[in-house]
């Protein structure tokens, strides 16, 4: 209601007024994408779900024996790890390679996956590495050769609450480092399998020794799988589909100055947004999404991204273009489907990505981290599945409300507004970005959930309707009295459009929620 009010009083409008005209707007809108919705679904075939591969005969004697094993030594492993070891579990990790990963996103930790990460008693981690403040974000429209500062909010008293940036791999060799402290054993090795008893139940892990090169098995009353966004054990365990929405290609800037100190910049140009933060005393990040990675990616940087950017930028980054290895990656979707298999739980990239564009993955895999070390705090053992699959359900319905729906769908909304494929999309882009100029509320909230430290589903919608009802004003107020009948197509195209993005991002959270 505050989103609204503040556009209200924007336009000098009776806030119920307009409530009043949202509900004319909307109201026949939402009726029909619901039949709509419904009439696909029961039209659509129901996919069988997988089982997990099972392995027969299972060795009857085990390398070793464990409490939990978790499959992966990234964000969520190595941070589960340390939690559960702090708790008094008996905890290995596996994981393909213990060297410090070298990745180009993962760099930029939201104010409120940093809290989590001081709940969790890892602030260590990001200590000693050149971690980077950041106070909130800078966002450059180049269609109107303008720019609007968001500051994330402030604590208790008063102070402004900051993230957190760096390089990806000296953050993850501190949680490694934290998990080890903690009493967790970390194995070097190649887990290739999951094993199982006669009952389809998850037993333990096949994993390839690098260190001796031989097949090795560890036995445990639960698994954990967290072996990031290219899992090649998703398969059986989530019931979803990986949908790559489009690339990031990244170089790290050196010395490069900031439009202002301690924020991220994001800049509104042709094509997708581009992404800029500092990750330690002298580099600098840049992201650049692009739909697919051209062949000559080096003269598009600089024939199409270069032109585009601040002039504070384009010198350093001329100069990275031409003298680094330019890294791509794609940037995925996965919406959080789990398919229960007693034994076993999926968790992080493997189990849900989003664009990266927000920053929020981490911040998801942290707040995730402290409701599993909550919720088998109250599990004395880890073999009893019926109890854990009760927490898995639990896990489904908390990290939604706290953090996880939010998350998700404000990152894959903010990068199709952004990222602008059509002109309605450009509209609601417009408004979005005047919406941030207004100032008072109308940043505010959108930071309190961008941030991940007001993460409420209702604000989140209140909001993105606050800027599609925004929009439609802008159009209307455009138009002359004889384009009148013009502005409200135009207005209840940029409304549907506001409803073909959500909506299906809604559904995606919502879906499988009451299989268990």
């Amino acid at each position: 209601m505050s989103s609204l009010a503040s556009v209200a009083a924007y336009l000098q409008l009776p806030a119920i007024s307009l409530i009043r005209i949202a509900v004319c707007l909307l109201l026949p809108l939402v009726v029909v994408v619901m039949v709509v919705g419904f009439l696909q679904r029961c039209g659509r075939r129901t996919k069988p779900k997988q089982k997990c591969q099972y392995v027969e005969p299972a060795p009857p004697n085990f390398d070793s024996e464990n409490e939990i094993v978790i499959v992966g030594a990234g964000v969520l492993g190595a941070s589960l790890a340390s939690a559960l070891s702090k708790d008094g579990r008996k905890v290995t990790v596996i994981e393909r390679d213990l060297q410090e990963p070298n990745r180009i996103v993962g760099e930029l930790l939201q104010p409120g996956g940093y809290a989590a990460l001081q709940k969790l008693g890892l602030k260590e981690a990001v200590e000693g590495i050149d971690a980077h403040i950041v106070h909130g974000y800078v966002i450059h429209d180049n269609a109107t050769k303008s720019m609007v500062a968001l500051s994330y909010p402030l604590d208790d008293t008063g102070k402004v609450l900051t993230g957190r940036s760096f390089h990806h791999g000296r953050f993850i060799m501190g949680l490694r480092r934290e998990a080890k402290k903690d009493g967790a054993t970390l194995i070097e090795g190649a887990a290739s399998s999951l094993l199982e008893d006669p009952h389809g139940h998850i037993v333990g892990v096949l994993y390839k020794d690098k260190a001796s090169g031989t097949d090795k098995t560890i036995k445990a009353k639960l698994t954990f799988v967290a072996d990031g966004c290219f899992s090649r054990f998703r398969k059986g365990l989530v019931d979803a589909e990986v949908s790559i929405s489009s690339n990031f290609a990244g170089v790290v800037m050196r010395d490069c100055p900031q439009m202002k100190t301690g924020y991220a910049e994001i800049v509104l140009g042709t094509g997708g947004p581009l992404l800029v933060y500092q990750i330690s005393h002298n580099d600098t990040r840049i992201l650049v999404d692009m739909p697919k990675v051209p062949s000559d990616i080096k003269g598009y940087m600089l024939s199409v991204i270069e032109p585009q950017l601040p002039a504070h930028i384009k010198s350093p980054f001329r100069a990275a273009v031409d003298v680094s290895q330019i890294r791509t990656m794609p940037n995925s979707f996965l919406p959080p489907c789990p398919n229960p298999v007693p034994g076993v739980v999926l968790l992080g990239d493997a189990f849900n990505m989003r664009h990266p564009l927000t920053g929020g993955g981490m911040s998801v895999a942290l707040n995730d981290v402290l409701l599993w070390r909550r919720m088998l705090g109250e599990v004395r053992d880890v073999g009893d599945h019926r109890a854990v699959l009760k927490c898995l359900e639990k896990f489904q319905w908390q990290r939604k409300g706290s953090h996880a729906f939010v998350v998700n769908v404000l990152a894959q909304t903010l990068y199709k507004l952004f990222s602008a494929s059509d002109e309605y999309l450009f509209e609601l882009r417009s408004a979005c970005y005047k919406y941030f100029q207004m100032g008072g509320v109308a940043v505010s909230g959108p930071v309190g959930l961008l941030s991940v430290v007001t993460p409420r589903p209702h604000i989140l919608v209140g909001h993105f309707y606050a800027v599609a009802i925004f929009g439609t004003y802008l159009i209307m107020k455009s138009k002359f009295p004889w384009q009148l009948h013009k502005g409200i197509f135009r207005a209840l195209m940029v409304i549907w459009k506001a409803c073909t993005v959500m909506f299906p991002l809604i559904g995606s959270e919502l879906k499988n929620v009451f299989q268990f």
